[in-house]
């Protein structure tokens, strides 16, 4: 079996051996591509220092990337038990660099596992839940979040919802949600014939910053506020929020009735979840 530059066999190599066949069930794309694993690590910043977290990592494109990048800590959380054998050859290769969490990363509480040192985030999210994940990471703790940065691969529709401002197509309750958290940018596309199997759609890779201050906000509250406002985006104001206050409540904060909910910005709709 042939060598990659890391010394471990080329991960086709490693899939074919394990019959490691993507499963669409689990939201699988293997990325075979190390130039483009390499690529999203190295756009992580310095990995020195940090526990790195990376959910799904499959046959360990982007495992391997990190640790050849000097990462010294990288946890891994995999739910597919097909995996674990692989991830085990990476972390043979790597001693005492690589921990292998066998589990739903819905359900893992990354801080406690960070253990309060500085933590980053770095992954190819299975598409099925990547949306769910970003949002439970950016709520975990708004005043003190355990990351210091995530670099994360959605699909590019995701992605584009994510950093939307507003006033664009993109921007609804996930752009007021990163934008009031945190400070969102795509970093680059990764074109469908990057992954195993292909997807249908072209994919970003998102890196977020959390805000040093973000605005004193209940997330309950500004969640009920988005909710209305984007349930019935074509509407009015007044009409969307009538059943928090309507017309009473966004004249409290000097927003116009008339106006719609792609208009506002994250500090409008902090100002009105904090009148709710």
């Amino acid at each position: 079996m042939a060598q990659a530059h890391d010394g471990l066999p080329p991960l086709r190599d490693i899939v074919a051996t394990y019959g490691l066949a993507p499963k669409k069930a689990l939201g699988q794309n293997f990325l075979f591509d190390l130039n483009l694993t390499g690529k999203i690590a190295r756009s992580a910043g310095p990995l020195e220092g940090f526990t790195i977290f990376e959910v799904g990592p499959g046959p360990g494109g982007l495992t391997r990337a990190l640790l050849e990048q000097g990462a010294e800590r990288v946890v891994a959380i995999e739910r597919d038990p097909r995996c674990l054998p692989v991830l085990e050859e990476i972390s043979r290769h790597y001693p005492g660099k690589l921990e292998v969490v066998e589990g739903d990363a819905l359900k893992a509480d990354l801080a406690a596992l960070a253990g309060g040192a500085p933590a980053k985030i770095v992954a190819n999210l299975p598409y099925n839940v990547g949306t769910q994940l970003l949002i439970n990471w950016l709520t975990a703790d708004p005043r003190n979040p355990f990351w210091s940065s995530m670099t994360l691969m959605f699909q590019k529709e995701v992605g584009q919802r994510i950093i939307a401002a507003p006033g664009s197509n993109h921007y609804g309750r996930l752009g007021v949600l990163s934008g009031w958290l945190s400070h969102a940018d795509i970093l680059f596309d990764v074109p469908p014939q990057a992954f195993t199997p292909p997807p249908k759609v072209t994919s970003s890779v998102v890196q977020l910053v959390p805000r040093a201050n973000p605005l004193p906000c209940e997330l309950a509250k500004l969640e009920r506020i988005t909710q209305a406002a984007f349930g019935q985006r074509r509407k009015m104001l007044r009409q969307s929020l009538k059943p928090l206050g309507g017309e009473a409540l966004l004249e409290s904060v000097g927003i116009d009735p008339a106006r719609r909910a792609e208009t506002l910005s994250v500090d409008e709709f902090c100002a009105l979840a904090n009148a709710i």
